[in-house]
């Protein structure tokens, strides 16, 4: 099977492509690895250091039910119709793809089929459904700082699936954890007052 990073380079900029790209069309890349292929294209635009705005909130939507299928066990996705017809501007995506293509490349170093029942048990797969669920409500919450962190957690988790290497999804689920931390101290600092962990940080460096 080729490289995650090696099929989308050949699909986006070696392939000619029309002005806009379905989610449908994006799936035809994806084979057995479907959930964790779904889970790493959705996540990618909201987990780079760029802005994304608009994508947060519809891919977290989309996140979110995949990962409940996780949760009860389903062996393949299922979307809306709308959403898997729904179209985004192919210049659009390439940028996103181009910025996350080193990134891939990282990881696919690192990765290899290792600890493949994380991946692959039915208590792994809704441990990594629940973890996954929980960031994709943080990415909808329109509050700055609870984005992109639990994108990377969804991102790293994703690929370790795809890859049925249950150390990096391990590494994906420790970065859920922490993002998870962070984006609750930043809603509670919004909301009640206070200082989220991140302007607890700042402050101590400071002195």
């Amino acid at each position: 099977m080729s490289k995650l990073s090696q099929e989308l380079n050949d699909y986006f900029f070696v392939q000619e492509r029309e002005e806009k790209i379905t989610l449908e069309e994006i799936l035809s890349l994806a084979g057995e690895r479907i959930f964790g292929f779904l889970l790493v294209i959705l996540s990618l635009p909201s987990a780079l250091p760029i802005p994304a705005p608009g994508y947060s909130i519809p891919f977290g939507i989309l996140i979110f039910l995949l990962a409940i299928q996780l949760v009860i066990g389903h062996k393949t996705p299922w979307l809306p119709d709308k959403m898997l017809k729904g179209a985004m501007k192919t210049s659009t995506a390439r940028k996103f793809v181009q910025m996350g293509l080193p990134w891939l490349k990282r990881i696919e170093n690192l990765t290899k089929p290792r600890l493949t029942y994380i991946c692959t048990s039915f208590s792994g797969r809704i441990v990594i459904g629940i973890a996954i669920a929980l960031m994709a409500i943080s990415m909808m919450i329109p509050i700055p700082g609870t984005n992109t962190a639990p994108a990377m957690g969804i991102f790293v988790t994703a690929f370790g699936m795809q890859e049925d290497d249950g150390f990096i999804v391990l590494a994906g689920l420790s970065l859920c954890l922490i993002a998870g931390v962070v984006s609750a101290s930043i809603i509670f600092a919004t909301i009640w007052g206070g200082l989220s962990i991140i302007d607890w940080i700042e402050q101590y460096f400071k002195k």
